[in-house]
């Protein structure tokens, strides 16, 4: 959630685009989305998966052990061996990705738009694959596509002094920020709609 709305304080165009496609979509006169409207956000859902592409939420993954001789990427591979996968390098390959490290959500709607989180593109694996994903990403998934949905869609975000925010990782399991994020908000709908006695 952190990572999302850092990305798009730093661009922008972005913020501005998922806020037309919720008022398109959502309208301006209704305060909370549900999981029925999600389904029409695509451009949304395209944010989302650049953000877990930029920021997995673990950078390795969980140690796995080869039960056979095997090969990876054409490298012998013996029984026993334990292999760690660099999330965070598989998500940034140029061969992959063009502008690997530029937030562009544009490429899920477009090149990459078949590409999905709990499939096997192993390129985007943010949570894992196979039988060892996580199990929590369906959970993940729908707090987050709707956690992220409201919050764009109740307020206007601005930074404490307009200028871009500090988008350094500290080290560690997950991917933290060093700084905590500080932003200043305003209600972006018609006050009506935020009244809760009626």
């Amino acid at each position: 959630m952190t990572w999302a709305l850092v990305l798009l304080l730093n661009n922008r165009d972005a913020l501005n685009k998922v806020q037309q496609e919720l008022d398109i979509h959502v309208g301006k006169d209704k305060l909370l989305i549900s999981e029925s409207d999600t389904k029409n956000l695509v451009y949304l859902q395209s944010i989302i998966k650049e953000t877990l592409r930029l920021h997995p939420p673990a950078p390795l993954s969980v140690t796995h052990e080869a039960i056979e001789d095997c090969t990876v990427d054409g490298h012998n591979v013996s029984a026993g061996t334990w292999l760690i996968f660099n999330i965070h390098k598989i998500h940034r390959d140029p061969h992959i990705w063009t502008d690997p490290s530029k937030f562009r959500p544009e490429r899920f709607t477009t090149t990459h738009k078949d590409f999905d989180v709990r499939r096997q593109n192993f390129e985007l694996i943010p949570f894992g694959s196979g039988r060892r994903m996580c199990p929590g990403i369906s959970f993940a998934l729908q707090v987050l596509q709707l956690t992220l949905a409201n919050v764009l869609h109740w307020f206007e975000f601005e930074t404490p002094s307009s200028e871009a925010v500090d988008m350094r990782e500290a080290p560690g399991l997950t991917s933290p920020k060093v700084t905590p994020l500080e932003v200043y908000i305003s209600p972006r709908l018609p006050t009506f709609v935020y009244n809760f006695n009626t």
